[in-house]
């Protein structure tokens, strides 16, 4: 290393191997900074017009700033538990009117009103405050109904709502993410102790992995003031947190055990893991934040919000493994591989140059061609399901049905079909064309009573500002979002009946908004965009590699490999979520359709951590070829001595992954699936067949324009287990 220009990774780890209390210290105490901002500062949630695109965004923003916006709705069902309306049912209806209506934070209480079947009574709530925030005004509403619902035991009392199912699901999501975590802690811990067989080393990257989620999570209350939390951000800070942190110090810990082997002391060891693992741990974080910071191209505020997120969580483990974890081990010496698993601890000393591997490799470096050949025709034809994939927004109407509000969702329903969903035009009213409007909109109304795609059961209203100068009609419809009528209904107002009803007004501007128009215009802009997110991310990618190796064929490489699992994943994705073969497996009903912003996601966050294994295992690859190898030696090599940590890498993101992919909650079900099934095709397919495949093809020309491995004439040895050269920098 003497003479060589020391890189940022190299040159932190030789200061902290040398100030391990400062270092050590230093961290504790930002830790502790970063976590208890979050306890001072309360999070900035995000309101639900910042929440939407399109048109869709234009009505919400004509409906806040003329003050049309509804209040927040309750709605309370009263019926018999079989059978028509009785006293009994009108009774409890009264009295629930009048305890509901004495409450302060109602506005109003409507008069009972019978379902079609003479089955129900609807009271319908109007509650006081902001709409946004009405979840948290719920609970005195359900005590009310609660307490009347035993004391009418003969009847079914129950309150549904979009404040109360918000509440509800909102608990029972911190109870299922609180599970995930609970697991996939425990089963990362021995997924490392098998790995290292030594408790020690096993449990400092599980410890690393916490505080860099417990400092996240504190600075993102801090962020969210810029960036507003749409209530997923905590789940994506957990998920990149736990598997990222581990990982990064798992490579870091790996090299430090292989060179304490060979005689060197801690700090010796620690520097040489800092100028390779190290760098490598530099080059795969910046490759993931450069991925993730594509997000903010999708020109959504709920996928920003997550880069954010992911952007921090990764930046804190990133200088985590690469300040602290330095002083860690030169403080622990020999201690970090204490206390030892025994059987395990003999297994893990063994690993450096497994047969298996070398018969793994055996196709990919002795028949390239076709083995390329056949394992990109296989992941292509995985990928091929991704081009019929059916992307749609999450709804209300997707919650699952283990809540009790949902199962009281679907009476409402079935019941009251107009409140399945509701189209909404807006309109912004020229002075003096306030009447005209207003006739127009009322004349509208009265021509969806005779359209087929409205429901009938509540007819369309129309409502007006105090000064004239804003309009809203709301038309029910009577399928929920999702379905096509529902697309119908907004297609139709769009193309024809709301320009044939109002074009012709001067100066008058309208836009057509509601649920189902929100999940059009959301995932029109997605698909939009993604094509763009893709180039930008792909390009940053491929000029990350170019830096990091000096070499334009390896980032090409790195690129396709990129694309290939990528691929591959959003095809399985699709075969199983959009299909009904994995509901028993995976517990969990289809849909049928991809949640529209995880494709987006899954792809920036794959396209980084693809680069964990890639940028560590070529890193290896290359130093054989720095040492004299030909590429093909290079290759086993370089694949051969990095399995065991990338093995172990790779086993601790799928079970992390794995962990949300058991989850109830479809979107995070689908985050972990569509997660841990590409690690697991990165891990497997591409670096056991497509990446030695490819690079023992390409020969030397692997590192064009440099001029690495070009002095390589013959076909040298394999390096024994023997001492090796001296750290490459990256």
């Amino acid at each position: 290393m003497t003479g060589k220009k020391r890189h940022f990774a190299s040159r932190m780890g030789r200061w902290s191997a040398t100030h391990p209390w400062w270092a050590i210290f230093t961290w504790l105490l930002l830790t502790v900074v970063a976590f208890s901002i979050g306890t001072v500062v309360k999070g900035k949630e995000a309101t639900n017009q910042q929440l939407l695109v399109g048109q869709a965004a234009t009505a919400e923003r004509i409906v806040n700033e003329n003050g049309l916006r509804g209040p927040a709705t309750e709605n309370v069902l009263i019926g018999p538990l079989d059978g028509q309306l009785n006293d009994s049912a009108a009774a409890a209806a009264a009295e629930l009117k009048q305890q509901l209506g004495a409450l302060d934070g109602v506005a109003s209480v409507s008069d009972p009103i019978p379902s079609t079947g003479n089955r129900v009574l609807l009271l319908q709530v109007a509650l006081k405050g902001d709409p946004d925030t009405a979840s948290d005004r719920v609970a005195p509403l359900q005590t009310v109904t609660r307490a009347v619902q035993q004391a009418h035991t003969d009847l079914r009392v129950e309150q549904v709502g979009e404040a109360s199912i918000k509440s509800d699901f909102q608990d029972w999501l911190g109870k299922d993410l609180q599970k995930a975590t609970t697991i996939s802690v425990p089963v990362t811990l021995v997924i490392l102790a098998v790995i290292f067989g030594a408790l020690v080393m096993a449990g400092v990257p599980v410890l690393l992995g916490l505080t860099a989620v417990a400092s996240t999570l504190g600075l993102w209350a801090l962020a969210s003031q810029v960036v507003p939390d749409p209530g997923t951000v905590t789940d994506v800070i957990v998920l990149m947190g736990l598997a990222v942190g581990v990982d990064y110090c798992l490579f870091y810990l790996r090299r430090f055990r292989e060179e304490t082997a060979k005689g060197y002391g801690p700090t010796s060891a620690v520097e040489i893991a800092a100028a390779t693992s190290g760098h490598s741990v530099v080059v795969s974080g910046v490759a993931v934040l450069v991925s993730m910071a594509g997000l903010y191209l999708a020109g959504d505020l709920m996928l920003a919000s997550m880069a954010t997120g992911a952007i921090i969580v990764v930046a804190v483990a990133m200088l985590s493994a690469v300040t602290v974890l330095p002083a860690l081990l030169v403080k622990l010496g020999r201690a970090v591989d204490r206390p030892r698993i025994p059987l395990l601890w003999r297994l893990t000393r063994n690993r450096s140059n497994p047969r298996a591997w070398n018969f793994l490799l055996r196709p990919a470096t002795r028949h390239p061609l076709i083995s390329l050949v056949l394992a990109v025709g296989a992941l292509v034809a995985l990928a091929l399901p991704a081009l019929g994939m059916n992307l749609k927004a999450t709804q209300i109407a997707d919650y699952p049905r283990t809540l009790a509000t949902m199962q009281s969702y679907d009476r409402l329903l079935a019941e009251f079909p107009s409140n399945a969903n509701t189209d909404v035009v807006a309109v912004k009213v020229p002075a003096g064309q306030e009447d005209a409007v207003r006739q127009r909109l009322e004349g509208l109304a009265e021509q969806l009573k005779q359209e087929p795609l409205f429901a009938k059961d509540i007819p369309p209203t129309v409502r007006v500002s105090a000064d004239g100068h804003g309009a809203v009609l709301e038309a029910g419809t009577p399928t929920g979002p999702g379905t096509d009528p529902a697309r119908d209904s907004v297609d139709r107002l769009r193309d024809t009946l709301v320009p044939a009803a109002l074009q012709d007004v001067p100066g008058v501007q309208y836009a057509v908004g509601g649920d189902q128009a929100d999940d059009m215009d959301y995932t029109a802009n997605l698909k939009d965009r993604l094509p763009m997110v893709m180039g930008v991310v792909f390009a940053l990618t491929f000029l990350i590699i170019v830096l990091a190796f000096r070499s334009v064929v390896v980032a090409l490489t790195t690129v396709v490999l990129n694309l290939l699992s990528v691929a591959a994943s959003f095809g399985f994705l699709c075969l199983v979520f959009q299909h009904t073969w994995a509901d028993g497996i995976l517990d969990y009903h289809s849909t049928g359709h991809v949640v529209s912003w995880v494709p987006v996601l899954l792809f920036v966050i794959l396209s980084g951590l693809s680069l964990d294994y890639h940028v560590f295992v070529v890193s290896r690859i290359r130093e054989g070829v720095v040492a004299g190898m030909t590429t093909r030696n290079a290759v086993l090599d370089g694949i051969t001595r990095t399995a065991g940590v990338v093995t172990g890498a790779a086993a601790v993101m799928v079970a992390v992954f794995a962990t949300f992919g058991t989850l109830t909650f479809i979107e995070l079900k689908q985050i972990g699936v569509g997660l841990a099934v590409a690690i697991v095709l990165d891990a497997t397919v591409i670096r056991i067949f497509v990446l030695p495949a490819a690079m023992t093809l390409l020969g030397r020309a692997n590192w064009w324009p440099s001029r690495t491995g070009r002095v390589v004439t013959a076909d040298l040895p394999r390096r024994s287990d023997g001492p090796h050269p001296e750290p490459v920098d990256v």
